[in-house]
């Protein structure tokens, strides 16, 4: 079955940086679609950055030029490296993986990790 293992979340200042993993497991990793998504307190889940099957990157506006997304296919780990953290990056961080997907949006993802918490203070 599919497994999504998130790690690397954590507490920074703002400016900091931090590097997020996501180990995974249980499928061919190179034929779906990979994504990162945020959730605040109060707020829906919303997209960061994902990685198509035909390695085509998306980013989400709030983070271009700050975060990149990267995946290493023979570790199965996808990666997000987080620069330049701001106060608005604090949320639950969460990997997903998609047998297809368009938008990459939220609803597109069947499998999802727990998540990771990032708090970036002011």
């Amino acid at each position: 079955q599919v497994q999504l293992v998130e790690s690397g979340g954590g507490s920074v200042q703002a400016g900091g940086s931090l590097r997020l993993s996501c180990a995974a497991s249980g499928y061919t990793y190179r034929q779906y679609c990979m994504g990162w998504f945020r959730q605040a307190p109060g707020k829906e889940r919303e997209k960061v950055a994902g990685i198509a099957t035909g390695g085509g990157t998306y980013y989400a506006d709030s983070v271009k030029g700050r975060f990149t997304i990267s995946q290493d296919n023979a570790k199965n780990t996808l990666y997000l490296q987080m620069n330049s953290l701001k106060p608005e990056d604090t949320a639950m961080y969460y990997c997903a993986a998609a047998r297809l997907c368009w938008y990459f949006s939220p609803t597109e993802f069947g499998y999802w990790g727990q998540g990771t918490q990032v708090t970036v203070s002011a």
